[in-house]
Parts: C-alpha cells; structure tokens; sequence
C-alpha cells in the first residue's frame, strides 16, 4: 500500500516469545474526537475525500494488545474495561499480534438492536443473561513495531482490514463507505436497531488526540450532549437531574427518570454527589463533582424541556 512501508501486520495468534520491541504505543493514550455536525457532509467528486461510517451505540475503548499476553480496553476516561470484558480481552489477546492498537466500541446486543444498557451490567449478569458483546474496530493506531497514527485515515482503514482478516466474531471492523447516498440511507434506516447516526472523516487526515473537524458525527436531530451537575431526590436512586445544557442553561430533566434510568445515574454519579443543598431555582439537589457527559433528548413543547437518555461515561 502506498504511504505505509514497513507497516505491514502480521496475523494470527501471539506468541510467548514476542519482544518489547513489537510494541510501539502502550495506554493511555488520549483518543480523537469527533466534532458534532447537523447535517451529513457531501462528497466531493473522484477522488473522493470522506468515509461515512456508523456512529454505533456503545463504549469507546481503545484495545492496545501487549506482550506476555495483556490486554487493555483503555475507556475515554483512560479506565481499563478489560476485566469487564474478559471475552472480549481473550479474543483480541488470541486473534491478534502484539503491538496491535485499535481504536473502536465494545456494543451490547439484545432482540436484534444494540443496547446500551447491558453494557452497564456486569459480566456475570450478561453471560447469565445470554446478552453478547462485541468490539467493532473503526480505527488502528499501531502495529506491529510501529506507530501509525501518523499515517493518513486511507492507509489506517487498509491496514485496519489487514489485521482482522482473519479475525472471528465478536471482533469486526466497523461498517464503512465513501458513497454519499449509501451513508443517508444508514442514518434513514438503521436507527430501529441502535444505530445513533454516521461519522464523516476526512480519508487524509492523521490520528490527532482531541476534538477534530477531521471526524464530523452526525446523531439524529433529537438528542444532544449536555453535563450532569447535580441529582434530585436519592443519590443512589435520583428522581430528575441538573444538567448543564451548551447554552449555559441549567435546567432540571423531565419527566421523572424510569428504574433502569435511575439506577444507571446512581450507581455511575452517586459516588460524586455531595451533601444535600437547597438551591432557589432546583429546590434540594445533590450537587455532582466532576460533572458526567449525558446525553438528553428534547420534548416537544412550549420550553423544550430536556429529558434524559443515558450518561456517556465512556462513550
């Protein structure tokens, strides 16, 4: 492949006696991060400049493949999630090199969609509940005794398809496409099952740490990011939540959370939730240090009142 000599992968299961040296990136690394857009962006003619990929429903991780046969699933919050995805651990350790790094998401499947929700259950609850997990690959930062995040989008995606050849499921490279059309039929079609929209990057573009216009998400018109500032009711069971919209305002969410809802923010915010303060505006909220990223949906109505959809904690 032009672009990328010396950068070839090699395949198949890790051996005890790889070297250090096979390893060029070890965690943390902090990821690249997409920048929200209203609208899918349009292709330019041949060549063309854009992948559209699907923006899937689940946690980034990066999976850095070490030696002795470690593994890491480092979250966007630099957390190692591989004890709570031993499976996935095992395969990536068993189907791939040392000195692989990929960028992608852990997902959740149940009644043919994914869920988010799972992914929040532990291991033991999943595999009780028949609920599978894989990892689909969109990026590749290293292989095997190199470093490529410098290489361009175009090279990465080829060599990204090169190490999974002959991966099995639950490991798969994400689905992808530079056709226009096929993209707006994804984010037509495919949100029954999970799909939250479609990611645009720019095929020339290096892997750079942070928020980048190279990478454009694009979500479906009716959710939105905002901050989680403080809990209404029960820490560990919260009724409604503050959160800091982009505007600077600070409204409570309605209607009130549902059980699932409620249990995810308390066992993922309780543990940051202060003593109980009385404020003009909220009434007695539980003040959250340091805020979580959520994502909300707006009601229709007169004041568009935020409700709550999840929190992002490693999304």
């Amino acid at each position: 492949m032009s672009g990328a000599p010396g950068a070839g992968v090699g395949g198949g299961t890790s051996g005890a006696g790889a070297g250090h040296a096979a390893v060029p990136l070890l965690p943390p690394v902090d990821v690249m991060r997409p920048r929200a857009a209203d609208e899918i962006p349009a292709q330019a003619e041949p060549p063309r400049d854009l992948q559209y990929s699907l923006k899937l429903d689940g946690f980034r991780a990066l999976a850095f493949v070490l030696d002795a046969g470690r593994v890491v699933l480092q979250s966007r919050s630099r957390r190692d999630l591989a004890p709570e995805f031993p499976g996935i651990a095992a395969r990536l350790r068993d189907q791939l090199p040392p000195g692989i790094v990929l960028d992608g998401e852990l997902c959740a499947y149940r009644d043919g969609r994914l869920s988010f929700t799972d992914l929040l259950r532990s291991h033991a609850d999943r595999v009780r509940a028949g609920v599978p997990v894989s990892y689909v690959a969109f990026d590749l930062l290293a292989v095997p005794g190199r470093d490529v995040r410098a290489l361009p989008l175009r090279d990465r995606w080829e060599l990204l398809g090169a190490a999974l050849r002959e991966a099995e499921p639950p490991l798969q490279r994400v689905l992808a496409t530079s056709d226009e059309e096929t993209a707006r039929g994804w984010f037509r079609d495919l949100r029954d099952a999970g799909v939250e929209g479609v990611v645009a990057k720019r095929l020339d573009a290096p892997y750079r740490a942070g928020s980048t216009w190279a990478w454009r998400k694009i979500r479906h018109s009716d959710t939105s990011d905002a901050l989680l500032i403080g809990l209404v009711g029960p820490p560990e069971r919260p009724r409604a939540l503050v959160v800091r919209l982009p505007d600077g305002r600070e409204p409570t969410t309605s209607p009130r959370l549902t059980p699932a809802q409620s249990r995810q923010v308390g066992e993922l915010a309780g543990g940051r939730a202060g003593a109980l303060a009385e404020d003009p505006e909220h009434g007695p909220v539980r003040w959250v240090d340091p805020p979580l990223p959520v994502e909300l949906r707006q009601v229709a109505g007169r004041h568009r009142t935020p409700a709550f959809v999840r929190v992002r904690s490693e999304g």
